[in-house]
């Protein structure tokens, strides 16, 4: 059985969904962006017709707005947004039960054993983006190639660009069409790789395709040390057409190695009081997620972004606790002095808590200084609380004051409006 897998990427995705939604709006130019009066006023999503103004996502809105004054803004949704993909993901499945979630809006598909039922891969792909546009109105483009590392890029390099938005790159074809392309257009190379890439006098992907991997390797010693070794074979196989890893369907259940939330504040935060409520309200948070999908952790982390915005300073340090815990005022005194230890006194424009190393919370070491069972009987009181009447039922009085954002986030899922 020949292999053939797919990488489906939905156009657009939030403001294809807004723009299902909301027909008066078909023909106009449509982003998805953040509050304009906080710090998440970014462009999440912009429709094709908004990018032919010139406007990109994670743009700035006011930036957005001068290229395009008539420019429709919606607020994000984005529990509908979730909804929409799950429903996309059903449609996969009509096709095959090998579905692997990849984001929210890009999914793998292995249809290696579909041919037969459903006709050669085009036709699948075709009737798959048929399928799609009429249940949602979502266009999805579509990548084909023999293993998921080249669906992936057939779909970015040409399937994004192509007016039918389907493109299969084959076995052959990686050495003439893939190679002459610029090694920025590689998965996995941003912006800042590319710049150390040119410095090396690598600047096409066949350049690193054409090497063997101990000269990669070689090249890549001499600009960062032998750290980086396991990133020049991931290049290198990328490069090469590499890789085989299977569509994995139950990846959303694996295990979690950490949980963690992470805030950018509506100002910047000096006074301690008011950075204490907000690493508090994320503790708060973590340990609550902790406790409804049974983990506790024994490593609390701390991560910190300092202003000004042009050169910013901060940390991401860690603390290995005691005994694992899903305490919020346990991994709340941890990261106080996390926090404490390394905060250079800038003010604070962004804040996160993570707790890993996770075990089962079903087994714990009890304390003769401490009465756990009341401790947990008790968070998991306000957690049903909470998880019936939303996570603003019960907050603590400091999130009542001017710092506070625990209201805030309640409306919100990912950082954004559900």
């Amino acid at each position: 059985m020949r292999e053939q897998f797919f990488l489906a990427d939905c156009q657009s995705f939030y403001a294809s969904v807004e723009k299902a939604s909301h027909p008066e709006y078909r023909n106009k130019p449509l982003v998805v962006a953040g509050d304009p009066s906080r710090r998440s006023g970014i462009i999440l999503a912009a429709c094709p017709i908004a990018k032919s103004f010139g406007v990109t996502t994670a743009e700035r809105l006011g930036e957005a707005v001068k290229k395009c004054p008539k420019l429709v803004i919606v607020r994000p949704r984005m529990k509908y947004y979730i909804d929409v993909s799950l429903a996309i993901t059903n449609i996969y499945k009509e096709y095959t039960d090998l579905v692997e979630v990849f984001s929210i809006d890009e999914q793998f598909l292995d249809i290696s054993g579909s041919v037969r039922t459903f006709g050669d891969s085009l036709v699948i792909a075709k009737d798959i983006q048929q399928n799609v546009l009429l249940q949602t109105g979502v266009w999805v483009r579509i990548g084909s190639s023999f293993n998921k590392i080249l669906a992936k890029i057939a779909t970015d390099i040409w399937a994004k660009k192509n007016k039918n938005g389907i493109f299969t790159l084959s076995r052959a074809e990686v050495e003439h069409l893939l190679w002459p392309q610029p090694v920025s257009k590689m998965f996995g190379v941003g912006s800042r790789m590319t710049a150390h890439f040119v410095r090396l006098g690598i600047t096409t992907i066949g350049d690193i395709g054409r090497m063997t991997l101990p000269e990669l390797k070689t090249k890549l010693r001499s600009h960062f040390g032998k750290q980086s070794d396991i990133q020049a074979e991931i290049m290198w196989r990328t490069a090469n057409g590499l890789d085989d890893s299977p569509v994995i369907p139950s990846t959303l259940d694996s295990p979690q190695k950490s949980i963690s939330h992470a805030m950018t504040l509506p100002k910047d935060y000096s006074n301690k009081n008011e950075i204490e409520t907000i690493l508090l309200e994320l503790t708060e948070e973590v340990c609550r997620d902790s406790r409804r999908k049974g983990y506790m952790g024994s490593v609390v982390t701390v991560s910190c972004i300092c202003s000004p915005y042009e050169a910013p300073t901060g940390f991401s340090r860690q603390m290995k606790l005691t005994d694992p815990t899903n305490n919020t005022n346990k991994v709340y005194d941890a990261a106080k002095k996390i926090f404490y230890n390394f905060w250079n006194g800038m003010p604070i424009r962004r804040l996160g808590v993570t707790l890993s190393e996770l075990v089962d919370d079903q087994t714990y070491q009890l304390s003769f200084f401490e009465d756990q069972e009341r401790t947990r009987s008790l968070e998991k009181a306000t957690d049903s609380i909470k998880e019936r009447y939303g996570s603003a039922a019960i907050v603590r009085a400091s999130s009542l004051t001017n710092a506070g954002q625990a209201l805030e986030r309640s409306l919100k899922i990912g950082g954004h409006y559900k």
